[in-house]
């Protein structure tokens, strides 16, 4: 067997399995929280653990990887995740900037594309919304199973219209991946225009960075943009939208103008210990200076070391179109993303049009382990001000609308048609 052989299908050692179990079982025990069941009872999902190490410790390295996925599943809560730093099998909507949602057709189940960020990789393929994936590399991807890809690889994939004609295409995925995240390609963050004489359109697919100064640099830009166009109304699109930082709250603080609580998040010990809302750790501006980032670093890395802590508005004043906002969700929506439908919505600052968020807002963290793997696992619970937990609920629209296949397929948004008719009448 050769170097290249061995180190594919035997690795990690069982020297390095047993270091990883134990790290995990430690992290876990310590730091995991399951808001749904914040008093969870650790000890038979250890057991579980331990009852599984020996078969475990056998496995070749896929059928190990998928052992320890499945049993952090049984710990119920989202964002939580078991891979490796090698970046050879990432999910379409971190690796080529696509979500796809499974369609039935007159040949089974198919992946159909539905959200392609703008200047991500399936959208340089020239891949569109209603188009089907049929195969990766020649091989056949059929729903449930994933559509993955390499970062830094070069595939060549079978794309199918839905009139039912298809072509090869190739796909180049960067050989670059996002800091401080999971292995992903971060697309391009956001894109503005106006839709209609006094409407703006603001498409927001991520919110990279730890604390978001770049993006909100972007995101002011854009917004001034369209206030110099002349701009009274605004449409949000954050469909498709996996999360992120800090940066979440430049969007956020653009839908009211003064202060205002946006919710607060709790770790496990803090939850279990007891607390009071109002005086936990308040955080209310995205640090504009390198001074100001060194002092926010210095607080949360010395000081506040605790995860718990209240999310303020800005205060960033009055907008001309305050009053006549649509927020653009669907299905795909997740995290910091959700955290800014929920406070549109329940402080009635935008109106929401599409399909129920993900129900996936947890605060998690990465954990590097032994061999370049990684724990991904939530270490923090997200509330709205009000005390409502999104997490496994999501955030429902005022107004739901779905993007069928038909109308995918066809090249029509009815979704962001129909944000555009609520806006204007606002």
């Amino acid at each position: 067997m050769s170097a290249t052989q061995s180190s594919s299908t035997q690795l990690p050692s069982p020297k390095d399995r047993a270091k990883i179990i134990s790290t995990i079982k430690k992290l876990v025990s310590e730091r995991h929280i399951n808001v749904s069941n914040p008093n969870q009872d650790y000890r038979p999902w250890l057991a579980l653990v331990d009852e599984k190490t020996p078969c475990l410790m056998e496995l070749e390295r896929e059928a190990f990887e998928a052992g320890m996925v499945e049993l952090l599943r049984v710990l119920g809560s989202s964002h939580t995740a078991f891979l490796h730093q090698r970046r050879d099998s990432i999910p379409a909507p971190y690796s080529i900037n696509a979500t796809l949602r499974p369609v039935e057709t007159l040949t089974g189940k198919r992946w159909m594309f539905a959200d392609v960020i703008e200047d991500g990789v399936a959208f340089h393929a020239g891949i569109r919304p209603g188009e089907f994936l049929l195969s990766i590399d020649s091989e056949l991807v059929v729903p449930p199973k994933p559509a993955n890809f390499r970062i830094g690889g070069n595939h060549q994939v079978e794309i199918a219209a839905y009139n039912g004609s298809k072509r090869q295409i190739a796909i180049g995925v960067p050989n670059r991946a996002a800091k401080d995240r999971p292995p992903m390609i971060e697309p391009r963050s956001l894109s503005h225009r106006t839709l209609a004489p006094g409407v703006g359109y603001v498409r927001v697919a991520t919110f990279p960075g730890a604390v978001g100064q770049r993006f909100a640099k972007g995101l002011d830009d854009a917004i001034r943009d369209l206030k110099e166009g002349g701009v009274q109304r605004l449409i949000a699109d954050i469909r498709g939208n996996i999360g992120g930082g800090l940066g979440s709250l430049r969007l956020i603080s653009y839908l009211c103008s003064g202060k205002s609580e946006i919710g607060y998040s709790l770790t496990r010990r803090r939850l279990r210990k007891g607390y009071r809302k109002e005086s936990l750790t308040r955080i209310g501006k995205i640090p504009a200076t390198r001074a100001e980032l060194l002092m926010m670093a210095v607080r949360f890395k010395v000081f506040q070391r605790d995860r718990s802590m209240v999310l303020v508005t800005e205060g960033l004043g009055p907008q001309p179109f305050h009053g006549r906002i649509v927020v653009l969700v669907n299905e795909h929506t997740h995290s910091a993303a959700e955290m800014v439908a929920s406070f549109a919505n329940q402080n009635h600052h935008a109106t929401i049009v599409g399909t129920r968020t993900a129900g996936e807002v947890l605060g998690g963290a990465n954990f590097k382990l032994h061999g370049g793997y990684i724990l991904r696992m939530p270490v923090a619970g997200w509330y709205t001000w009000q005390g409502d937990c999104i997490e496994g609920k999501g955030v429902e629209p005022d107004f739901v609308v779905e993007n069928s296949p038909d109308s995918l397929g066809a090249g029509v948004d009815t979704q962001l048609d129909r944000a555009l008719e609520v806006v204007k009448s606002l």
